[in-house]
């Protein structure tokens, strides 16, 4: 790259940076962090816990799903679906098919009647402040046998709560449970029977959703205050489980979708296709992460795909110097990854696998280093103090020294096991299970 274009990019991603409310960065108030990253800057959490080290509170998940926790002042939210209306078996026509013929292993159809339901905490004590309920419902398809039918997380701004349930709408609530609005958006088809799962992403006075499946994909714009359509652009895209993110480029705030056929950036304003780029595997589940003037798309489905794409172009970049780097090995299928500092950190599949590349030339670290105890991977991993926490399904996270090398600074095991993502505030970290949700703090 040359000296120039290094200075745009550096210029680029202090622009991106500015669009980050001050206040948010004491909070966590999206699934992947202050900035979307998986960073906690000004955090500091415990290195080590058990269940009888460094356990604040834990208390149980109500209903079911892998929503990641967000987080803002005392009080934290996070979504889920409780079966409150059991039927007799599900039909065929509801059971999860590929190619027309019945999924028996890996998708699991819907038992009976749904409340699609909105949780909130106190921070302090874990305690249930209220829990309100956006849509009340029997789901028309099944979901993956690992997840359920509440994988989205929402998204706040401190005075509301966005909370995104795909073929159950869209909704506002205020921070105490008062529903705002609701919209209805389009019946999904998802490849396999897998669920759903995109969160929404705010992009100035706009909320954004992306849903891509079998059917007619779509990615919708709302007045965040109001409910209003903005504006919705079709999309040529199979089922993906991406997030978009928002960007703000040159005064233009930029939303980006990840997935199959392309990456996109939208103009939040309009709707209308700012640039394009392919390079992405099938089934893109990851979501974006910006620095250094460029987004970081990555995907590891029947193949794998890692690009560091500047910011500030237009039209089709496939093949472009636009595309500052690129890598086709070691890249996840469902974690996101973790932009800290100058290193980029990625999963390779769902397994325990961690590289770790330069940010900015692309240059690895270290490749495919295999993480200890750890057994599967859906956890996006995080940053904070000088340290990544990379969380396993099995209940064990390896805390790690942020470095060129790979250094465990601690392997730590709890009971539940662990697909939602944590979140991190102040010198607290939180960890949602499949039945309980932790809040790990240093002296408790």
């Amino acid at each position: 790259m040359s000296r120039h274009s290094k200075a745009r990019a550096i210029a680029l991603g202090l622009v991106a940076c500015l669009s980050i409310n001050v206040s948010a960065v004491q909070n966590w108030p999206r699934w992947r962090g202050p900035d979307g990253t998986g960073g906690a800057p000004g955090s500091n959490p415990p290195v080590s816990w058990s269940e009888t080290k460094n356990i604040k509170w834990k208390v149980d998940v109500p209903g079911a799903g892998t929503s990641s926790p967000i987080i803002w002042g005392d009080k934290i939210f996070f979504q889920t679906a409780v079966l409150v209306e059991e039927t007799a078996t599900a039909s065929a026509s509801a059971a999860p098919t590929e190619g027309g013929r019945r999924r028996g292993g890996m998708s699991q159809a819907p038992s009976g009647v749904y409340s699609f339901d909105l949780v909130c905490l106190d921070r302090a004590t874990g305690k249930l402040l209220w829990q309100k309920t956006a849509r009340r419902e029997k789901p028309h398809e099944g979901h993956h046998r690992d997840h359920g039918f509440a994988s989205y997380s929402p998204v706040t701004d401190g005075k509301h709560i966005w909370v995104n349930f795909g073929s159950r709408g869209l909704h506002c609530f205020d921070t105490g449970g008062n529903l705002q609005w609701s919209r209805d958006l389009i019946k999904m088809e998802t490849r396999a029977g897998f669920g759903e799962g995109s969160s929404p992403a705010l992009a100035g006075d706009s909320v954004v959703v992306v849903l891509d499946h079998e059917g007619e994909s779509a990615i919708f714009a709302f007045n965040k205050h109001t409910g209003d359509p903005l504006w919705r652009q079709s999309r040529d895209e199979q089922t993906s489980w991406a997030t978009p993110v928002a960007a703000e480029v040159d005064g233009q705030v930029q939303v980006i979708a990840n997935a199959t056929t392309f990456v996109r950036s939208y103009d939040a304003r309009t709707g209308e296709v700012i640039w394009q780029c392919t390079g992405q595997t099938q089934n893109v589940i990851p979501t974006p992460v910006l620095g250094f003037g460029r987004v970081y798309c990555t995907s590891g489905f029947r193949g794998s795909a890692l690009q560091a794409i500047e910011l500030g172009h237009k039209g089709d970049l496939t093949g472009s110097d636009a595309i500052a780097w690129q890598v086709d090995d070691a890249t996840p299928y469902v974690p996101s990854p973790l932009l800290y500092g100058e290193r980029l950190y990625v999963c390779t599949g769902n397994n325990p696998i961690l590289s770790c590349f330069d940010a900015q030339s692309g240059k690895a670290h270290f490749l495919k280093e295999r993480l200890g105890e750890i057994r599967g991977v859906y956890a996006s991993p995080v940053g904070a103090a000088g340290r990544v926490y990379v969380v396993g399904r099995n209940g064990v996270t390896v805390v790690l020294k942020d470095a060129d090398t790979l250094d465990v600074l601690a392997t730590n095991t709890l009971d539940d096991g662990f697909d939602a993502s944590p979140a991190i505030v102040g010198d607290e970290l939180y960890l949602k299970g499949r039945a309980s949700l932790y809040c790990i703090a240093e002296g408790n």
